[in-house]
């Protein structure tokens, strides 16, 4: 590989990991940044519970970066759990899958498996700045697909996976924070202790098991790319 072909791609990989570090670590940036990640965390929830045999309410995003997916069907048993399960690991399996389809040079499929999921939130969403959030999302999607040059494509996928990634990891510690000081005693896994008798703690466990593991595994394969 050329000198300056390697150069440019390293420049991208870490200049784009760190956009995505600060967006996520400077409490001021993230207080916006959130919302992305609230959205993958109630599609999460909503896909799971289409996928299980639920029925899908309704999903509402919240200006305060909380969110909440609504779904019928048995209020306990394995659909339930894997619905509740699947809120906060959902960013992070999403990063990972973005690392993958960038590793193997399909991030146009990406962005395109990026605006059907958005769509499919849309007609569900019942709050006007869930609307808002998700239009404003989509937009962004659809101008770098459509009108982006190539490198400020290939750069935004790149700020998307490695954001994805590691804003999946802070919500988890966020949570665990809240637990401590008694702030969330319906959290999802509170939800999930009361459902399989396992402790929330146990949960929470997870999905920071979940989260570090996708960010190692997709943080890998996009530094691998050079």
């Amino acid at each position: 590989m050329p000198s300056e072909l390697l150069t440019h791609e390293v420049l991208i990989t870490w200049g784009t990991a760190l956009a995505a570090f600060l967006a996520v670590a400077l409490h001021g940036i993230w207080r916006v940044t959130r919302n992305v990640i609230t959205i993958a965390h109630e599609g999460g929830h909503a896909l799971v519970a289409v996928l299980t045999g639920r029925r899908l309410s309704g999903i509402k995003l919240h200006s305060d970066t909380s969110g909440l997916t609504v779904s019928r069907g048995k209020p306990r048993g394995p659909g339930m759990v894997l619905t509740a399960l699947a809120g906060y690991v959902a960013p992070s399996l999403l990063g990972f899958g973005a690392a993958v389809l960038i590793t193997n040079e399909q991030i146009q499929l990406m962005l395109w498996i990026s605006i059907g999921f958005l769509a499919a939130m849309l007609i569900m969403i019942r709050n006007v700045f869930g609307v808002l959030s998700i239009i404003v999302t989509g937009g962004l999607f659809l101008f770098v697909s459509f009108y982006a040059s190539t490198e400020v494509r290939d750069t935004a996928a790149y700020v998307f996976a490695w954001f994805l990634l590691l804003g999946g990891v802070r919500p988890v510690w966020e949570l665990q924070v809240k637990r401590w000081r008694r702030q969330a005693p319906r959290s999802d896994a509170d939800q999930l202790a009361w459902l399989t008798g396992v402790p929330a703690l146990g949960w929470v466990t997870l999905f920071g098991v979940v989260s570090v593991a996708a960010l190692v595994g997709g943080g890998a394969l996009l530094l691998g790319r050079w």
